[in-house]
């Protein structure tokens, strides 16, 4: 069970690294489409600054093993902090990331509670809390 959850903690770790240079670089456009209306103003820093959160929260999960429990409950926090931008993008009928329906989008939403448990599982931190 060990090697699975480290397995997939890496491979949370590299999913994070991608999707937080996908901010920085070649889906700029459809992050900032995700990002609650209310801040829109500011759609282009919290793109971003939450790309630089995830590369680091994924290097963190890929080399920090001996922190493995705390960078766990730090992405579990990053992953519940950007849901806003998940139920915007829902409640305002924004299309991204070929989420062009409100049921795909309303099944995507059932996915980040998803990412929760698979942070909190692999990192062992949900069972040492």
């Amino acid at each position: 069970m060990r090697y699975l959850k480290n397995a997939t903690q890496l491979l949370l770790g590299a999913a994070l690294v991608y999707a937080g240079i996908g901010h920085l670089t070649t889906n700029r456009l459809e992050f900032r489409a995700q990002v609650p209306t209310s801040l829109k103003d500011y759609a282009d820093f919290v793109v971003i600054a939450s790309g630089i959160v995830e590369i680091a929260l994924g290097l963190s999960l890929a080399l920090l093993w001996k922190y493995r429990t705390q960078v766990g409950w730090l992405t579990a926090a990053f992953f519940i902090a950007i849901f806003p931008g998940n139920i915007s993008q829902y409640v305002n009928h924004i299309d991204a990331f070929g989420l062009d329906s409100d049921r795909a989008r309303a099944i995507r939403l059932l996915f980040q509670p998803l990412l929760v448990i698979w942070v909190l599982w692999s990192t062992g931190a949900w069972k040492r809390r």
